[in-house]
């Protein structure tokens, strides 16, 4: 569900909204926020990432020799997946996304719409993330016509 609100936003986000994250803030347009789930040395590491409306990550690339990607499970507001070369894909709460290793993408928020998923590195050998440029506003503002 969409809002603007950030207490009604609060109201529907079970894993709250976590500390500003400032770690990765300069591969991110926009305020995000990071809410770790479980430890690293777990074995598998999730946190609950939130984007403010509008904010996203910059295309990246989770490297992998073997295993290895992403998994995205959206729990609250509105946002989008697009990898390259590919039409966006519209995140609700529920959808989740299954990112393969190599494939350059990113995801965030809806302009109208506060938005958070939680955010899974899956187990791989020689696991890297590549940071890649930001979505321009121009490829940000072509989401308007899906």
């Amino acid at each position: 569900m969409k809002t603007m609100d950030q207490n009604e936003f609060a109201r529907q986000n079970v894993f709250d909204l976590g500390a500003e994250n400032t770690a990765y803030a300069r591969y991110f347009s926009g305020q995000s926020y990071l809410n770790p789930l479980t430890k690293p040395e777990s074995g598998l590491f999730l946190a609950n990432v939130t984007f403010e409306p509008g904010c996203r990550n910059n295309w990246h690339i989770h490297h992998a020799k073997k295993g290895g990607g992403q998994l995205l499970i959206c729990t609250a507001g509105e946002g989008w997946y697009q990898e390259v070369g590919k039409a966006p894909v519209p995140l609700t709460p529920g959808t989740v996304i299954t990112v393969p290793p190599e494939v350059k993408h990113w995801h965030g928020a809806k302009k109208d719409s506060w938005f958070s998923h939680i955010a899974a590195e899956i187990p791989g050998e020689d696991t890297s993330n590549e940071w890649c440029e930001p979505v321009s506003d121009e490829e940000y503002n072509e989401l308007e016509k899906y």
